[in-house]
């Protein structure tokens, strides 16, 4: 349990004693669900999401539009994207960042696969939507000089975020907002 992201040795602890305690209400059940996803879910073949078909209901929904296309790291941003109800094209996932240091090359992400999508399904707009670090900018990078000349490529904003205070942001995030400033 220590091993998964988030937990700690003594948040792995807590969780054990608590699912022991209450075995039989919910250690049963939970490793009954654990070995159904595990013979189940699947990688959707277009996008990376996690599914149980071949196509995720993203990417099987007739309603979701077909000319934007949501490039993101991983399927933890496509679920963060799709909570905020906000986007309506399809998504991408590459499965990790260009990482000189963890030695993670272009041909070790989707990117193949995103260039075929870019001419199969008729995508107007590609939405850079990978996080604001060294690894998430320099991807974000090589993709739009990729996929240049064959399709508008844009980003998401960053700086302030609503409720943010100014005092408590650091100077990168600041410096962004300066920027991506706008008109009201």
């Amino acid at each position: 349990m220590a091993r998964l992201p988030g937990l700690g040795p003594r948040s792995a602890r807590r969780a054990v004693l608590h699912l022991v305690r209450r075995r039989g209400q919910l250690l049963g059940p939970l490793a009954e669900a654990m070995a159904e996803v595990a013979r189940t879910a699947r990688e959707c073949v277009s996008c990376g999401n996690i599914a149980t078909d071949d196509l995720c209901p993203i990417c099987a929904d007739p309603k979701r539009a077909t000319g934007l296309l949501c490039v993101v790291e991983d399927v933890g941003d496509l679920w963060a994207m799709e909570r905020t109800g906000a986007f309506t094209g399809r998504y991408h996932v590459l499965g990790g960042t260009l990482s000189a240091l963890d030695d993670v090359g272009p041909e070790d992400l989707g990117l193949p696969r995103l260039e075929a999508r870019i001419g199969a399904e008729a995508v107007t707009e590609v939405i850079l939507a990978l996080n604001a670090t060294v690894d998430g900018l320099t991807t974000a990078h090589y993709v739009a000089d990729l996929l240049e000349g064959r399709v508008q490529v844009t980003s998401l904003a960053q700086g302030v975020p609503v409720g943010g205070e100014l005092d408590y942001l650091d100077d990168g995030t600041i410096g962004a907002a300066l920027k991506a400033r706008r008109r009201l």
